[in-house]
């Protein structure tokens, strides 16, 4: 009777330490999304011919994150980006492209069904304040 209470006892630490790691993993997981490029985009200076491309990142809303523009395993191209809060969730998924510079540049990207957003180029940057102005 102890040996079984002890090998049910082994088993009971054995599914909560797995739990513990799967757990642990998961909140460390980068996130990813799609996006469906129709004509060619500037995205930080380099450019994304048309095509589909896997956007991965890792960081919560409110972070500063390094956005990985995919295409199979290939990164074609990198940005600094922060991850932006929405009131609702997108309907689909979409980029905001800035003309005014006379290229079209990507300056937020938004996916279907999530409540959050990459504005790109948007990170926001520590000022040090340590130094003396004379």
């Amino acid at each position: 009777m102890k040996l079984k209470n002890l090998a049910l006892n082994n088993l009971a630490k054995t599914v909560v330490l797995g739990l513990a790691v799967l757990l642990a993993s998961s909140a460390f997981a980068s996130n990813k999304g799609t996006l469906q490029v129709h004509e060619t985009l500037n995205v930080a200076g380099q450019q994304l011919a048309a095509g589909e491309y896997q956007l991965r990142w890792d960081g919560a809303p409110g972070s500063n994150v390094e956005v990985s523009f995919m295409q199979g395993k290939r990164e074609v191209a990198k940005a600094s980006a922060k991850v932006v809060a929405l009131d609702r969730a997108a309907d689909y998924d979409s980029a905001v492209v800035d003309h005014s510079s006379g290229k079209a540049t990507v300056s937020e990207v938004r996916f279907a069904g999530k409540k959050y957003s990459l504005t790109i180029g948007a990170t926001e940057k520590a000022e040090m304040s340590g130094g003396s102005n004379k």
